[in-house]
């Protein structure tokens, strides 16, 4: 029985770890190679697009702007360009037409790179065609710069500093109130 418990903490703490690493905004440094608007239809995966405009329908059809980048190992990633608004995650988007216009004007060859240091949070899975949603981009001097997400960084302080504070009251309570009357339980029955 121990092992089942062991799995649900295990599957727990691993859920846990997956919506954040989803959520907290990450930094990549890229070279954005273009940009271009497509007409999306989210179906099944839906979850990992931003919601629906308010007042229209969440499975109707609608323009998402993406920004194509390349690392500099060569490698590629496509960043979807849509407003978060007021729903989850909390990052109260609305500048998708701006950050567009910034990531176009942006655009640089391999001869003459210009390299972008791309906030974004999500994952790239093309197998469903998700892509990480860009929040914010400047430019750096050079592939090589590192930017600290600070903002993260806070994030996940905070939630252990809150987690903590729970569990030592949820702990001392347990200690203080409920510890004394199982062992009273206990003694009445082994007296018996």
């Amino acid at each position: 029985m121990a092992y089942v418990k062991w799995v649900f903490i295990l599957a727990f703490w691993l859920f846990v770890g997956a919506v954040l690493h989803y959520t907290l905004p990450q930094w990549d440094v890229v070279r954005v190679t273009g940009t271009y608007e497509k007409r999306e239809n989210p179906g099944g995966n839906s979850l990992f697009w931003a919601q629906a405009d308010t007042g229209s329908d969440a499975t109707a059809p609608r323009d998402v702007f993406f920004i194509q980048s390349q690392y500099p190992d060569d490698s590629v990633m496509v960043f979807r360009n849509e407003d978060t608004g007021w729903s989850w995650p909390p990052f109260f988007k609305f500048d998708t037409a701006d950050l567009q216009a910034e990531a176009t004007n942006l655009v640089s060859t391999a001869d003459a790179p210009v390299w972008v240091a791309v906030k974004h949070y999500g994952w790239r899975f093309t197998p469903m065609s998700i892509y990480p949603n860009a929040l914010k981009m400047k430019e750096v001097a050079g592939p090589d710069e590192r930017v600290i997400p600070w903002g993260s960084i806070a994030t996940l302080v905070f939630l252990i500093a809150v987690f903590w504070a729970v569990w030592v009251r949820v702990k001392r309570f347990f200690d203080r109130r409920l510890d004394p009357v199982f062992d009273r339980i206990g003694d009445f029955f082994s007296r018996g």
